[in-house]
């Protein structure tokens, strides 16, 4: 089987995606990523990006009349390059169904907790909601994207136990290890056939 041809969509700073780089040039994965792509040009992705020699992309939404116009110009980058799936990773805009559809069933998304728990939160806000509620336990969901924010099929749960001294800070860094694991471990069930991509109904 040739290599996965995976993008990345991101706008903050790629922990996750770093994760993935070393994998890929350990050898560790058979999969290529061929392009990152960002809704803001100083977003540090991109910079983590050309330091690996990894093409790039900035579609500036604001300069454009609609969302739909933007993901238009990301949708052909990723057709351009054959792109088989699409990894959220801190992507901070909603696709529209168009992007969707385009890509049914070959859209990824890593959610920072239990869903179907605090799904629509982000970041941060996710944690500090988490300890809020006093939960025993928090992690990290990956899912299918779909029309509906943070309702698509659930592809991976990873649980973490709570500690009594935890903060939101001490939180996220936990749950992003399980995030890192997540992602890689998805992408090679991938690439052995475990897990099936595209072409579902």
């Amino acid at each position: 089987m040739p290599e996965l041809r995976i993008a990345v969509l991101g706008s903050t700073k790629g922990t996750d995606l770093q994760a993935i780089i070393d994998a890929i040039e350990k050898r560790e994965l058979d999969a290529e990523i061929v392009l990152v792509a960002s809704d803001r040009k100083n977003a540090f992705i991109l910079e983590r990006a050309k330091k690996h020699g990894i093409e790039t992309l900035c579609v500036d939404y604001k300069k454009l009349a609609e969302r739909k116009k933007a993901e238009e110009a990301m949708v052909k980058a990723l057709r351009k390059r054959k792109t088989e799936l699409v990894l959220l990773i801190g992507f901070m805009k909603i696709l529209t169904p168009y992007f969707v559809h385009e890509f049914r069933h070959r859209i990824w998304n890593i959610h920072p907790s239990l869903l179907p728990k605090y799904a629509g939160e982000m970041n941060l806000d996710v944690h500090a909601e988490v300890l809020r509620n006093n939960e025993k336990e928090s992690g990290c969901t990956l899912h299918e994207v779909s029309e509906r924010v943070d309702a698509g099929k659930i592809i991976m749960q990873k649980k973490v136990k709570i500690a009594a001294s935890e903060t939101p800070e001490t939180l996220r860094e936990k749950v992003q290890k399980l995030e890192q694991e997540s992602f890689l471990e998805a992408i090679k069930m991938v690439t052995q056939g475990q897990i099936s991509i595209g072409g579902q109904k």
